[in-house]
């Protein structure tokens, strides 16, 4: 069993008030069980107070997170000035936090030595030889020069496929120069961090992206890409390709609006779609997308909007409402800071329907912003059931992902 207390602080100034209302929160809902670990959740500028590093420090057990562009919680009333802290405990589950050294380039190097010695600690700790974690909770650094995929894809080779949920790191600056990863009281521009649950771990993953109305019916075949730079669909340029959907070009040739036409891909390996975010469109015709796309893939295009965002956020929380409150458990969740952009004037739409929906059920959770979205999809073999069968760890991108722990 997993017990969890979700906690925040709009204090950004003076750091022992913040720890303070963390810790009478914490306190309030005591006691702590054998095992803890705390997320952490926050805008850069808690960090530049030094707030985060205290309240991280405030506690005997790892403190593991990121930065975001707002997080929000049961109680919190500004959501995008706010610190939040969501302490997991439980005397049966273990939680091994690790850090890996910094990355220049895709060396996986780094991530193979840290997932290495977390496993080896968690066998010191009662993890059986030949037994695997459960699940890994990831907080993976935004880099110019290395995407998400090849953290989770490295991360489930390495690891032998346990399923991981996470995020990319993202923050509230014009080009996301201040987006960290936090872990035990330091911040790093450059570094993954995780946490391995090990023991009975009851678990469910639950994604919304686009409802099917609003994908296009054509399909097309991916012909020529080079990591997440689509050049040929069904061999035409892909912005030719799009001009055949009915989308529209400038007098300068450009494709018009590629951004609220996300891809919708499928790797054709038997597992479920993912949403691929369109950045733009190359003077050459190429799409540049927000993750990796393999040759052979086929995709359609979707539509997204505000009400697609808040209508996919609703039909999702009302299934997993319906399937009921974990107990003493928690649900993480993470929404693309696409959505949240998408959502212009009204950003905190998604947020209040989470707020009144999760609200009105009793259910403990935690929400923020992501820069990309880490979570199983079902795959070739996959029962039915949340959570059992074969699954795939994928990244996303426009995509509301939800963890459910109890």
């Amino acid at each position: 069993m997993i017990k969890s207390i979700v906690a925040h602080t709009a204090e950004v100034d003076d750091k022992d008030a913040a720890v303070a209302e963390i810790l009478a929160k914490v306190q309030g809902e005591g006691p702590l069980l054998k095992n803890s670990v705390g997320l952490i959740y926050t805008v850069p500028d808690f960090i530049h107070s030094g707030v985060a590093q205290a309240v991280s420090t405030a506690f005997p057990f790892a403190v593991v997170g990121t930065t975001t562009i707002a997080a929000l919680t049961a109680d919190t009333d500004d959501p995008e000035m706010s610190l939040t802290l969501t302490i997991l405990t439980s005397d049966d589950v273990n939680f091994i936090p690790a850090l890996t050294e910094p990355f220049d380039g895709e060396d996986d190097g780094p991530i193979r030595d840290a997932y290495g010695k977390a496993v080896a600690r968690a066998h010191e700790e009662g993890l059986s030889e030949g037994e695997s974690p459960k699940l890994i909770l990831s907080y993976v650094p935004l880099l110019n020069n290395v995407g998400g995929d090849f953290f989770v894809n490295s991360m489930a080779e390495i690891s032998g496929g346990v399923p991981n949920f996470g995020t990319l790191s993202v923050d509230n600056t014009i080009d996301y120069a201040e987006s960290s990863v936090l872990y035990e009281g330091g911040h790093y521009r450059d570094r993954y961090a995780f946490v391995l649950l090990t023991g009975e771990v009851d678990m469910k993953f639950h994604i919304a992206t686009l409802p099917a109305e609003r994908v296009f019916s054509d399909r097309g075949v991916i012909t020529d890409v080079s990591g997440n730079l689509i050049k040929a669909v069904n061999d035409i340029p892909v912005s030719d390709y799009l001009v055949s959907l009915g989308l529209k070009r400038d007098a300068d040739g450009v494709v018009i609006g590629v951004n609220v036409y996300p891809f919708v891909v499928d790797f054709g390996d038997g597992s479920d779609p993912v949403i691929r975010v369109l950045f733009a469109i190359t003077p050459e015709g190429y799409a540049v997308c927000g993750g990796n796309v393999p040759q052979g893939a086929v995709i359609s295009v979707g539509y997204i909007d505000a009400d697609i965002v808040v209508e996919a956020t609703t039909g999702k929380l009302d299934e997993i409402i319906e399937e009921g409150v974990p107990g003493t458990g928690v649900m993480l969740a993470f929404s693309c800071i696409g959505r949240y952009l998408t959502l212009g004037y009204n950003s905190d739409m998604e947020m209040n329907v989470v707020r009144g929906k999760l609200g009105a059920a009793g259910m403990n959770y935690s929400f923020m912003y992501s820069g990309g979205e880490i979570c199983p999809v079902k795959g070739t073999g996959m029962d039915g059931e949340r959570g059992a069968g074969s699954a795939v760890n994928r990244f996303h991108n426009d995509t509301f992902t939800v963890l459910t722990l109890s």
